[in-house]
């Protein structure tokens, strides 16, 4: 009878302390981290994504964009800068989870990297130096000089232009520069940066010709198949439902979308 009184005690005593074990592994238990969004983008395409003044961090569009969209997403987001030709690399490497850049949406694009549903339309431009009248529009420049930005739609529409000499250039602001000191006869590049880079004071020296070319579909870009193109465009859907997207666009391009 002792015997059987002791192993109950004990049996008793062992069933407290794992209960007690429990109680205490369910306080100790860690809260999950938070979810983070890595985003790259080339961060010298003003309006669309540059340093604020006297600061290394980043404003602009894409990036009030991009940051909204995170936290639709609930998801906090890490922003790296890297050359534009470099994006789509470090995404197929697994170094960022999306791009954007003022990036177009193009077949070639399609084939490495999936693409968000569009949130802005753009075109190219032809920009010139004020005292040239020669030029009138990209007709005009056959056997030309012309500048672009290595990897973007500007390079590729440069390189259908005949005989041209194309010389392509890490960002904007340096082809910019280039025609500036009359190495090039000609920039060609996406409509809204050019008109930033002039009203900033540009003008002074450069002016744009010719229509606009080729209206082009800006998206953000993921890894081929990313799940993360359904989440992005759940998000970025919301942003517009609620009037975000329209406050964002208003506040960079001074009418709503």
């Amino acid at each position: 009878m002792k015997k059987v009184l002791v192993f109950l005690m004990m049996a008793i005593m062992a069933c407290s302390m794992m209960l007690a074990g429990c109680g205490g592994s369910k306080e100790e238990k860690k809260a999950e981290p938070a979810k983070v969004l890595r985003v790259g983008t080339e961060p010298a395409f003003a309006p669309f994504e540059f340093p604020k003044e006297g600061s290394k961090e980043l404003t602009g569009f894409d990036i009030e964009l991009v940051q909204a969209i995170g936290k639709q997403m609930g998801a906090k987001v890490e922003i790296s800068g890297m050359g534009f030709d470099a994006l789509i690399p470090a995404l197929n490497a697994g170094n960022i989870d999306v791009a954007i850049a003022g990036m177009t949406i193009t077949d070639e694009r399609k084939k490495a990297v999936s693409f968000s549903d569009p949130y802005y339309t753009s075109g190219l431009i032809v920009m010139v130096k004020k005292d040239n009248t020669a030029v009138k529009s990209i007709n005009d420049l056959k056997g030309k000089r012309i500048a672009a930005q290595i990897g973007t739609t500007g390079e590729m529409k440069a390189r259908t232009v005949e005989g041209a000499k194309v010389t392509t250039f890490n960002t904007q602001d340096e082809a910019a520069l280039e025609l500036k000191n009359g190495g090039v006869d000609a920039v060609i590049g996406d409509l809204p940066v050019m008109e930033y880079y002039l009203a900033k004071g540009g003008s002074q020296f450069a002016m744009t010709v010719g229509e606009k070319m080729e209206a082009e579909q800006y998206g953000i870009a993921a890894k081929k198949g990313s799940k993360l193109v359904e989440d992005i465009n759940k998000a970025m859907a919301e942003l517009k439902k609620n009037g975000e997207f329209d406050k964002i666009y208003k506040k960079w391009f001074g009418e709503a979308k």
